[in-house]
């Protein structure tokens, strides 16, 4: 059955949203994040103070659409607003590896004992900061954030090995102030 179907969210202050087409801008204090959602039935209004996701008629598949887009641009709010961080700790108890970030590069000495250094690029947007044996991953957007650091803890996996004895590694110790 097909009815209409809207998602209202409330604009805080110092947070604005556009919406061209199908595309969302939303700029605050930390700075501005643009996301296009390819979804051609679903409307984007402004009106006030309010940001509404609506669809006039939806099936299945477009609510599921609304209420992702809905999630989304309260991830985008919230990092306008905040930003996102990751907190990253590096753990080795057979060889001391080395960590260092140089542009858009991160490289890993002495994992394992291993001579060649592992190296990952990291994507545009996310400012890395190292700290003793702590990586702090810091951006706008919330799936940068979290790429970005999944990035870095996927340089250090270990194949072939016994993962009970070489607990070497990069490992994701905070996610947006909780500890996992």
């Amino acid at each position: 059955m097909k009815r209409k179907i809207s998602k209202e969210i409330t604009i805080p202050e110092g947070v604005q949203i556009e919406s061209s087409g199908s595309t969302i801008t939303v700029k605050g204090k930390e700075g501005e994040l643009k996301r296009k959602f390819g979804s051609k039935n679903i409307i984007f209004r402004k009106e006030n103070s309010k940001f509404f996701i609506e669809c006039k008629k939806a099936t299945k598949n477009e609510k599921k659409r609304i209420n992702t887009i809905n999630a989304h641009v309260k991830n985008m709010i919230k990092g306008v607003q905040e930003g996102f961080e990751y907190k990253l700790k590096i753990c080795s108890s057979h060889f001391p590896m080395t960590v260092e970030v140089k542009g858009r590069d991160i490289s890993v000495k002495n994992f394992l004992g291993e001579k060649i250094p592992r190296v990952s690029k990291l994507p545009e947007g996310a400012d890395i900061e190292i700290k003793g044996d702590v990586i702090t991953v810091k951006a706008l957007d919330k799936e940068l954030a979290g790429q970005t650091a999944a990035a870095i803890e996927r340089i250090t996996k270990i194949r072939e090995k016994d993962r009970r004895v070489f607990q070497d590694g990069i490992f994701i110790v905070e996610k947006g102030g909780v500890k996992i």
